[in-house]
């Protein structure tokens, strides 16, 4: 007679030390307990799951066992994730340290894998396609999206990667402010939702949300509609073969300000129309001779980031000297350093991407009449009382109903510095950024023509004065680095389009309005 999901659930709790078992026997058990914990609801077997996998990893395994491991661990974490909500309703709460773990543990696993690592490929596909979750869920959907696709990319008809970029694409929809690009977004969930409907892979529960959404689609906006072919590269990428080129690098990468770029490479999307959404303002401003400056500043920010992308595209794709570096005397350091203006182009980028950050939170604290000091107000910061972490999450911000500036919190996670858990499983191209950042504005960076080897790493952490880079990792960091701040752009202007919608709904008396024209490429030299 088969036993219960009940009695094995008993046995496997009822088992003291994982430990005392064999690896592959010990790490099946985990992945059992965890599963039948989150089916039968029982946040007890879960912790005692995750209690065996820390000691497990303490144990001297291989590669492969600490990678499912980690894979089993993030897994307990969503688990425990959703009973939580289940239970108190946390789900709006901004400081989710079931979410941060489960998040760190699915990273902890990519960090651990790569093409030739010996995973089976559904623990990669499904690792991916619950991290893309884990981030949509707490805001991070334009980082949600590029796991989902990262899933699909080695497996294209893997429904749940499928579903569930549907499904964030459809509150990634009606966080928008423009409505053509809401209809275009909408198509895309409708068909992604019917393809990843057509697998018996999708949890009940799930199956019958995503069921509904498409009911709920075709009652809104009409099933001739979402199912219409619509030409997505019918459009110009500009007038000369190094314009077309630079504009399918930055679609190739999505590097636009535009966020019909997170539904792929198409041609409509090589425009950076996204910006600053309506906002409501005193009559005294709204009427005054100028315009009010959020807008102004908006435009700043978008135009520096368009710059520093270009100044980035020109490092990397010039590999020839400039005639301006020809006679200048430069010292041989004997490691390889570069020194050209590619280079320094290549810094320019990163340090103005960085300064965006918190040019970004200056705009926040305005905005939101946070009242912080100016000199006082950083990304880092900005959420926490006293400006201090460890005071805890300002209370405007504790169960705060806007997902795009939570996600936006949540991305300044990852930029937290050494003592963050985050900080140390952030993707390798994604670290260092604070570090790095500071030894730009404040002392000197070599970069080196070739990799540094474990001495030049012994002499970042004893050298106060410069720090050693291999010029492709700085590449990749500036990269990461330039993909962070456009996913924190359109999250500050999707979070302002979220308060503005709110102040719509319960704003009375007379609005008047005031409409601005739009600067000609023709005006700008």
């Amino acid at each position: 007679m088969a036993k219960t999901t009940e009695q094995i659930y008993d046995e496997l709790i009822s088992i003291p030390d994982y430990g005392k078992l064999f690896p592959d026997e010990a790490i099946d058990a985990l992945g059992l307990l965890i599963d039948y914990s989150g089916d039968l609801s029982k946040a007890e077997g879960l912790h005692h799951a995750i209690r065996q996998a820390q000691l497990l990893l303490s144990k001297n395994l291989s590669k492969l066992h600490k990678t499912k491991i980690y894979y089993f661990l993030g897994n307990a974490w969503t688990n425990l994730r959703t009973l939580k909500h289940r239970k108190d309703k946390l789900a709006w709460e901004w400081e989710q340290p079931e979410v941060e773990n489960e998040i760190l543990y699915f990273r902890l696993f990519n960090k651990f894998v790569n093409e030739k690592s010996e995973i089976e490929k559904p623990y990669f596909w499904q690792a991916n396609t619950n991290l893309g979750n884990s981030l949509n869920h707490v805001g991070r959907f334009v980082e949600a999206i590029e796991y989902w696709d990262k899933v699909l990319q080695g497996n294209p008809m893997f429904r749940m990667a499928l579903a569930n970029k549907g499904y964030g694409i459809k509150f990634y929809a009606e966080s928008l402010y423009d409505e053509g690009h809401i209809g275009v977004f909408l198509q895309f969930v409708y068909k992604l939702l019917k393809n990843g409907l057509q697998t018996k892979e999708i949890h009940l529960s799930a199956r019958k949300q995503f069921e509904q959404t498409c009911i709920d689609l075709e009652k809104r906006v009409g099933k001739k509609f979402l199912e219409e072919p619509f030409d997505m590269d019918n459009f110009s990428l500009g007038k000369t073969k190094g314009e077309k080129y630079y504009r399918k690098w930055c679609l190739n990468n999505r590097l636009f300000i535009n966020p019909l770029n997170d539904l792929g490479s198409y041609n409509i999307a090589a425009q950076d129309v996204f910006t600053c959404p309506s906002i409501h303002t005193s009559k005294e401003e709204t009427f005054s001779y100028y315009p009010p400056s959020y807008f102004g500043f908006f435009n700043q920010l978008k135009q520096e980031y368009v710059s520093a992308r270009y100044l980035f595209y020109e490092s990397t794709q010039n590999e020839k000297a400039h005639y301006s570096d020809r006679n200048v005397l430069i010292y041989n350091m004997l490691n390889y350093s570069c020194y050209s203006l590619n280079t320094e182009k290549l810094k320019i980028a990163f340090r103005m991407l960085y300064s965006l950050f918190d040019k970004i939170a200056y705009f926040i604290n305005e905005y939101l009449k946070l009242n912080i000091p100016e000199t006082k107000v950083t990304i880092r910061t900005l959420w926490y009382k006293n400006q201090r972490k460890t005071d805890g999450l300002r209370e405007e911000f504790v169960s705060f109903k806007n997902w795009p500036l939570r996600g936006l919190f949540w991305l300044t996670k990852d930029l937290l510095g050494n003592g963050s858990d985050f900080y140390e499983v952030i993707e390798p191209d994604a670290k260092d950024l604070v570090k790095i950042r500071n030894y730009l504005e404040h002392k000197y960076i070599t970069i080196t023509l070739y990799p540094i080897t474990t001495e030049d790493e012994a002499e970042n952490k004893s050298n106060d004065k410069t720090y050693t880079v291999w010029r492709e990792d700085f590449v990749l960091k500036t990269f990461r680095l330039m993909k962070l701040v456009r996913a924190a752009m359109i999250y500050l202007s999707l979070g302002i389009h979220i308060e503005e919608r709110i102040k719509s709904s319960i704003q009375k008396g007379i609005v008047g309005t005031m409409v601005l024209d739009t600067w000609e490429d023709d005006w700008k030299f």
